[in-house]
């Protein structure tokens, strides 16, 4: 089977819908079925540098990804998307569906601009979409569904990661739409013991990821337990500047940045805890889950999206955006470590369970098989 994958985003820069797309491509080619991914790449160069000011990886992507163009900032969701608004693109997304002849296309973020929504428009082969966002707190949702909302007719199988993510699929897609969860890495041996003394935050230096909060807390965590915090994702020079705002000394914090994903395993697999602060419009809790697969327990904050994912079984949550919870649930895991370890290890299992990509792209497959089938028996009743 071939299979069409089309995000509207940057592989240059990572998110939460270029890793699920990423991660289901290689779990369906691992499959034996050709998967590839159609969506934005910024190369490096000066226009790069002034496009986008956040570091990216811009070597080039690997051969089953098609780059059909660059992405420029857009805000959504309190975050700064890197989105392809090219016209150019749209004449490389025809003739990658010309050559390529897909027997599925599966678009992520279907109302989206231009790739998302060029591809309900154009494919002629059954189309699949994943919603991963909430529609409450995506504004140009309503205006996309105004000005392109006919489009949805053109969705064979309606997708969406959470209850949250479903809810505003079904207003602006329609219905049914089958909840289906982001996959997660899952190393294949981890263990919640023999651990160093890190917490780690992984996220954009944006203000609904909550990092100000952490830092607000972490002086009194590392004095209490000795633990260093390990920042993943953030710009650097953000989060020094931030520290420096804030009054926190920098001292038992290390500041990574981007770090690849074998990188980042080696993180979670090395930590005791993962901490994540955000204060709301979080869809799907999918740092959560990447340090289940890990064995490693987590500290969240109490909102949608999160709750969904964690709970007393596999880690703790607290009040968002309160320093003071945060503080005492970190430091109390953190000093009980017969309850870290029995976390850590509900949590692998929980993932295992429920966020294996494997069992993800079965399902996919079914859906996909499903499809077709309909398709060939349409035409041979025709």
């Amino acid at each position: 089977m071939k299979i069409g994958i089309v995000v509207p985003f940057s592989w240059s820069f990572w998110g939460g819908v270029p890793e699920h797309a990423d991660h289901q491509a290689r779990a369906l080619r691992g499959l034996g079925h050709d998967a590839l991914i159609v969506m934005g790449h910024d190369p490096p160069g000066r226009l790069t540098k002034m496009l986008h000011p956040r570091i990216g990886r811009h070597e080039r992507p690997p051969e089953y990804v098609i780059p059909v163009g660059r992405s420029v900032i857009v805000p959504a969701n309190g975050s700064l998307s890197n989105i392809v608004l090219t016209p150019r693109s749209m004449f490389r997304m025809e003739r990658v569906l010309e050559r390529e002849r897909f027997d599925v296309v599966h678009v992520h973020e279907p109302m989206a601009p231009i790739l998302s929504t060029y591809a309900l428009a154009r494919a002629k082969c059954p189309i699949v979409s994943t919603s991963h966002s909430s529609g409450e707190t995506l504004r140009w949702y309503p205006i996309a569904h105004a000005a392109w909302g006919f489009l949805a007719e053109r969705i064979d199988h309606r997708i969406a990661v959470s209850e949250r993510a479903r809810e505003a699929a079904a207003r602006y897609l329609g219905e049914p739409v089958e909840i289906l969860p982001n996959g997660v890495v899952i190393p294949e041996d981890a263990h919640p013991a023999d651990r160093l003394q890190h917490v780690v935050f992984i996220g954009r230096h944006e203000p609904r990821k909550g990092l100000p909060v952490l830092l607000e807390a972490w002086p009194e965590i590392a004095r209490r337990t000795g633990a260093r915090l390990r920042v993943v994702g953030a710009d650097p020079l953000s989060v020094r500047w931030l520290l420096r705002r804030q009054g926190v000394s920098g001292e038992q914090v290390d500041i990574l940045g981007s770090i690849s994903e074998d990188a980042l395993t080696e993180e979670l697999l090395r930590a005791k805890l993962l901490v994540a602060p955000s204060v709301g419009r979080e869809s799907f809790g999918m740092v959560l889950t990447r340090a289940f697969g890990c064995a490693t327990p987590v500290v969240a904050s109490d909102i949608e999206g999160y709750r969904d994912v964690a709970g007393p079984e596999n880690g703790m949550l607290v009040p968002p955006g309160d320093p003071r919870a945060l503080v005492d649930a970190v430091v109390a895991l953190l000093e009980d470590e017969p309850r870290r370890l029995a976390l850590g290890e509900a949590g692998r299992r929980l993932a295992r369970e429920r966020y294996g990509w494997e069992r993800i792209a079965s399902r996919l497959l079914e859906i996909y098989g499903g499809l077709l089938d309909g398709v060939g028996e349409a035409r041979a009743a025709a």
